[in-house]
């Protein structure tokens, strides 16, 4: 039994996908996730509340340039 959990780094295919931020027109909502560069699909991954959810999830999967920002 361990309290403190090894904090875990998360990774993406750099080559097939590019991460993404959709939002919403209508309600502002914003779902972070990753666009397949071959198909154009898109894969969710997270539902973005504040600007600290998203500070967190650009740190677990390494981003550190800007993500695009879908509408």
């Amino acid at each position: 039994m361990g309290l403190f959990k090894k904090k875990e780094v998360l990774a993406y295919d750099k080559e097939h996908e590019y991460p993404v931020i959709r939002k919403s027109i209508c309600t502002g909502e914003r779902v972070f996730g990753f666009r397949s560069i071959e198909d154009n699909k898109f894969r969710d991954v997270a539902l973005i509340r504040n600007d600290k959810e998203l500070e967190a999830i650009k740190e677990s999967y390494s981003i550190t340039n800007d993500i695009k920002v879908e509408y």
